[in-house]
């Protein structure tokens, strides 16, 4: 407890010095909200200087629909009116925002979103001004994009694997060689050469599975019914909405 000589408003400035200190609100996310304690927190955002209303849901769909942009946050953002709101969703939850700052959904969506919302409702924070460029679509996705790094691996291990081929040869074929560095020499460089070509295709391996299955989240997301995001406990997919019509 303070002591009665204390200034309580030197306490509160010292404490969102040090908070400022502590935290890059440039890049502030949900693990930097998880650690912040109540008193952090009311140091950092003063509540009677807070941004609400419509100017809220401005600020967020702008902050929103960059962080979709920059590849942040997966997920389609729109502005609905009646209520007035903005609404994110995936193909696994959803996340509405209302004017007063208020966050309610499901689904990892709503980690995403909680602290952009307390970014914007922050007067001083500047909104990231980014072009929209929302999602790709499905077959616009390569499998990877390090094709020159590849390559050169390859050019590397094949360099490899034919010094040691080269090595091996000469201690076979060529008269008077008869050391035994060579031919270790070169089974050395064919190790390395093979396990050179083995990174290569685990890589390519494991970019075609992450291309397939951003594919895939991608194909999952055209599904999803945005007339029935916030209407109800969660999501509905477009097959889901026409059974409940035909029901």
């Amino acid at each position: 407890m303070a002591d009665a000589g204390e200034d309580p408003n030197a306490e509160r400035a010292a404490l969102r010095a040090a908070v400022e200190e502590r935290y890059d609100f440039e890049r502030f996310g949900a693990a930097e909200m998880a650690e912040m304690d109540l008193e952090e927190w009311e140091a950092a955002f003063d509540p009677e200087s807070w941004v609400t209303g419509e100017q809220l849901l401005d600020r967020i769909e702008r902050e929103l629909t960059a962080r979709v942009a920059l590849r942040e946050i997966f997920g389609v953002i729109e502005r609905h009116a009646g209520p007035d709101r903005v609404i994110a969703y995936s193909d696994e939850g959803y996340a509405v925002v209302r004017p007063d700052g208020s966050v309610e959904g499901t689904g990892t969506i709503v980690r995403d979103v909680e602290p952009s919302v307390a970014l914007c409702s922050i007067p001083e924070y500047e909104v990231l001004d980014v072009p929209d460029r929302g999602l790709p679509q499905p077959e616009d996705v390569t499998d990877g994009s390090g094709a020159l790094g590849t390559m050169m691996l390859q050019v590397v291990a094949a360099i490899h694997l034919i010094v040691g081929v080269v090595l091996i040869a000469a201690w076979v074929l060529v008269r008077g060689v008869s050391s035994i560095i060579a031919p270790v020499a070169g089974l050395g460089f064919l190790l390395v050469g093979g396990l050179l070509f083995l990174i290569v295709a685990n890589a390519r391996l494991s970019d075609r599975f992450r291309a397939e299955q951003y594919r895939n989240r991608l194909r999952a997301l055209e599904e999803v019914d945005p007339t029935s995001v916030g209407g109800g406990d969660h999501p509905m997919t477009t097959g889901d909405a026409q059974a409940e019509r035909r029901g």
